[in-house]
């Protein structure tokens, strides 16, 4: 079984940043493909980024690029999100998850998720 465990999500500011933290208390995060989505109120589901089991490969949707930044911490068996220049559109539950691949659109199915950590841009 794949449990994940989010974390890291809080009130913040605009242009205030956050770190996402996944981790993995029953399986080695880097033999998988992981990656986050989010979920706001009244929208569809959007993957944000993703990172190859490997590591040597980052993917992210479009407007996060430049302001988020996903790595591996194989020595803690961790996944994180790094947000910086968080703007209120960024608002949502974010739900880290074992993709079937990383891929350029940050569009594939996921094999198993967290229970989500939700984020709160407001001033």
């Amino acid at each position: 079984q794949l449990q994940l465990v989010d974390s890291g999500g809080g009130l913040v500011q605009p242009g205030g940043s956050l770190r996402l933290s996944c981790a993995a208390p029953g399986f080695t995060l880097d033999h998988y493909a992981i990656g986050w989505y989010r979920q706001a109120p009244g929208k569809e589901r959007e993957g944000v980024s993703c990172i190859s089991s490997s590591g040597s490969s980052t993917n992210y949707v479009d407007s996060v690029k430049g302001r988020f930044t996903i790595s591996r911490d194989n020595a803690k068996n961790t996944v994180l999100l790094q947000m910086n220049s968080l703007r209120p559109e960024d608002t949502g539950v974010y739900y880290c998850a074992v993709f079937y691949l990383c891929d350029s659109t940050v569009t594939s199915g996921v094999r198993s998720r967290g229970r989500g950590t939700l984020v709160t841009v407001s001033s």
